[in-house]
């Protein structure tokens, strides 16, 4: 059973390996509360993944740690327990989908783990971790649904209320519900006046389902960019740490989350993945009850984002804060038609980053063109006086995006 003693072991225990992540003021994120960052996307493997899976291999018996240790992961699991093996000299196999990106399975092979590439998904790689453990001997790390992995997570708690002793609330990223259970446990245990928020995922939202129905379930499929929350069952032990310790849960789409990741690279100069991101989303787009004047703390649990995703991830945070847009304006095929709205765009400091003109099809005004633009903007309130200017000198503006 979860002990506050587990969690100060843990503490101890992890002193030896982990990075201290300072708390990092964010008054940008929004103008409603006073944000704090835990960036532990600067932790050592680049994520929080390390204080769990340290603590449960440290704890091994002598034996287990000679037959070694077994898990399954697509990113940050997977590197926790192989670094956490490494340091403590035991042989470790890790179970990926053959999908995997591969600069994770290089992540983790760098760290001295034998990786097992199956095909399929996670679900897969799950299996074949589980007939490995029972052919070879191996110990499971399971990546959340265990006490002592809990216990190492919820280290994070005694640091967050040793750096912010008066904090009003902590918001908290939601996958199988490994990190949050172990954080809402240990604040909850020693200043049960803090609120304990978590984020999901609106594409894989199976915790806050669960909570809410009062029984764990399964979703058929999730879909969202923030693979390293994208569960599709909560566990038993976090289930009944979430319903008792933890005070609610939003979920975010997927637009929120890349426009966090956004602001926290422009803002604060930190790579977020989309995991990490989505306490920050929630708090920017208002999800977040009774926070106004607060003092807030967003968890930044991960930084391994795929750098193939990262530019895609990028253009939709742009268009979702009004960064960029993408007008369609129907025009007369006269001369002084371009310039007429080329000079309005600029005189309004918007830049066009890319420009398509064609003359109408089948069906439409003989005399008739179509211009495509795709401008950087400042904001909605920049992008809304664009088209208003437009429309006032005659223009007709389509296709809004």
């Amino acid at each position: 059973m979860l002990t506050l003693d587990m969690v100060y072991s843990a503490n101890y225990k992890l002193r030896e390996v982990i990075r201290n992540t300072d708390l990092i003021p964010a008054a940008k994120i929004s103008d409603k509360c006073s944000v704090y960052l835990k960036p532990e996307n600067l932790q050592i493997t680049g994520s929080f993944k390390v204080r769990g899976a340290y603590y449960k291999i440290s704890q091994l018996t002598d034996e287990e740690k000679a037959r070694g240790v077994i898990a399954c992961s697509a990113g940050n699991h997977a590197q926790g327990v192989a670094l956490a093996a490494a340091r403590n000299g035991i042989h470790s196999v890790i179970c990926l989908p053959d999908a995997a990106p591969i600069s994770k399975i290089e992540a983790t092979k760098a760290y001295g783990a034998e990786i097992c590439l199956v095909d399929g998904v996670y679900d897969d790689a799950y299996a074949r971790a589980l007939e490995l453990r029972d052919e070879k001997g191996y110990t499971f790390i399971h990546p959340f649904d265990d006490e002592m992995v809990i216990a190492g997570q919820g280290t994070i708690g005694i640091e967050l209320l040793e750096q912010l002793p008066d904090v009003d609330a902590v918001v908290v990223p939601i996958g199988g519900g490994g990190l949050i259970s172990g954080v809402a446990f240990t604040i909850k245990s020693l200043n049960p006046k803090v609120k304990v928020y978590g984020v999901q995922a609106e594409g894989a939202p199976s915790m806050e389902k669960s909570i809410a129905h009062g029984r764990i379930e399964r979703l058929p499929s999730v879909a969202t960019i923030a693979d390293g929350i994208k569960v599709m069952e909560p566990g038993e032990h976090t289930f009944d740490l979430c319903k008792k310790y933890v005070d609610g849960i939003v979920t975010v789409n997927d637009d929120e989350i890349s426009s966090a990741i956004l602001a926290l690279m422009e803002q604060q100069k930190l790579v977020a993945e989309g995991a990490g991101a989505v306490p920050v989303a929630a708090v920017m787009f208002d999800k977040i009850p009774d926070i106004e004047g607060k003092k807030v703390i967003c968890l930044v649990s991960g930084g391994n984002i795929d750098v193939t995703i990262l530019n895609r991830v990028i253009e939709r945070g742009l268009l979702k804060s009004g960064r960029t847009c993408l007008l369609s304006i129907e025009l007369i095929d006269k001369p002084g038609q371009l310039k007429g709205v080329s000079d309005i765009i600029a005189d309004l400091g918007a830049n066009v980053i890319s420009i398509h003109h064609e003359r109408a099809s089948e069906g439409k005004d003989i005399n008739g063109c179509y211009l495509r633009m795709i401008l950087e903007t400042r904001n909605h309130s920049h992008i809304s006086q664009i088209i208003n200017t437009l429309r006032g000198k005659g223009f007709i503006v389509r296709n809004i995006m």
